[in-house]
């Protein structure tokens, strides 16, 4: 399979680059230690169209495929420091803008996707339960029908962007238990019923917001429905193909970033008046973290070519994320190792560049679950 991009796509990464390294790179310290969500970067964001990347010209978006919002994810990665506001972007993408534009009314989407592509709205999910974690099937958050509506009662957690966000994507128990018994339901923040807890102090991704989300007989009218009564499950899987893919290309060219960076400190310093990257410990490190660049990169790419020919891509976007924040997190070691005790040091960014990388291995699914997935497809588990 050739992976080669096209001209078109080298030049959407080059502006993706150049957009971030300019915007995105200044002020990081502070706002990571204050854990403040940078709304005119996000603004900033939207004006090059990042928020819109997936969204058909129609509703005011790039109508860019799969692939192609993928390369300017992984330049976006590479130029920008704000891990955090990348990842607040990707989500909102994903997890809400995506399942709105594949299984939304035209209703719906007139009403919302044009406002999610320019970023003047911004997109919450809930899907994660105290309770049930990443396991759709389990939560117990429920909604039943009365007089032509839906009241929705139950709590969700670790709900990236929710003290921000203009509108939920809220999955809810409609039926019994089972595939077919959970629906998809789009909430306005100001839905009466629906209450935003206080922002969660997190170890990393400190300029995304997350906070968790209660519904206590909060009423929805029939026409929040997305996607059919029953069809949650099928959306939220449909979803997350693309969503495991677009959160961790950021996360590919984080890794090339810090590569560059390992190479050229390698050669820089000295120890005994040899460069350590003479030392076979520290050259073998930078051959493991290229090693896993390109592994991370291939199935990155593999993952969104298989979902744009055939529809669906669950496999190849487990094996991506998998094996993508694995090689990241390792990636992230390998460089604090190389620069010693200045790796440590707040000032050099990458004990931040560790703390955001663990969470990869968490979010979208964690590593156990993606496993889980990947061993259940082959009849195991």
């Amino acid at each position: 399979m050739d992976f080669d991009w096209t001209d078109d796509h080298l030049s959407l990464r080059r502006g993706a680059v150049e957009f971030a390294s300019r915007r995105l790179t200044e002020g990081v310290p502070a706002r990571d230690r204050e854990e403040i969500f940078p709304r005119e970067l996000w603004d900033a964001c939207a004006e090059f169209g990042l928020q819109g990347l997936l969204v058909p010209s129609e509703w005011n978006g790039a109508g860019h495929d799969l692939l192609s919002a993928v390369v300017v994810l992984e330049g976006i990665g590479y130029g920008a420091r704000d891990n955090g506001l990348v990842f607040s972007v990707a989500a909102h993408v994903a997890s809400c803008e995506g399942p709105l534009h594949e299984f939304g009314s035209e209703a719906q989407k007139e009403e919302w996707l044009p406002r999610l592509a320019d970023g003047s709205v911004i997109g919450a999910t809930g899907i994660t339960e105290p309770d049930s974690g990443s396991n759709a099937l389990a939560l117990g958050t429920t909604a039943v029908q009365s007089q032509g509506d839906w009241i929705l009662d139950g709590s969700k957690t670790f709900v990236t962007n929710a003290p921000i966000a203009d509108l939920f994507v809220i999955y809810a128990r409609t039926g019994g238990s089972g595939f077919a018994g959970i629906t998809c339901f789009l909430v306005p923040r100001d839905t009466d019923g629906l209450t935003v807890g206080p922002a969660i102090e997190k170890m990393g991704l400190r300029t995304s917001p997350m906070a968790q989300v209660f519904l206590e007989g909060c009423r929805v009218p029939a026409s929040a429905v997305v996607g059919g009564v029953g069809s949650g499950a099928m959306v939220f899987n449909r979803t997350m193909d693309v969503e495991r893919l677009l959160v961790m290309a950021p996360a590919v060219g984080v890794m090339e970033r810090l590569l560059e960076r390992c190479v050229t400190h390698a050669r820089q310093r000295t120890a005994g008046a040899v460069p350590i990257g003479k030392h076979q410990s520290i050259s073998h490190r930078i051959a493991d973290m290229e090693l896993e660049l390109e592994a991370a990169r291939l199935l990155l790419y593999r993952a969104a070519g298989q979902r744009m020919r055939h529809g669906t891509a669950t496999r190849e976007s487990a094996l991506a994320k998998l094996a993508i924040s694995e090689a990241y997190v390792a990636s992230c070691r390998s460089a604090m190792q190389i620069f010693g005790g200045y790796g440590y040091m707040v000032e050099y960014e990458i004990e931040r560049e560790l703390r955001d990388a663990l969470a990869t291995t968490l979010y979208v699914g964690t590593s156990e679950i993606q496993r889980n997935l990947i061993a259940g497809l082959r009849g195991l588990g």
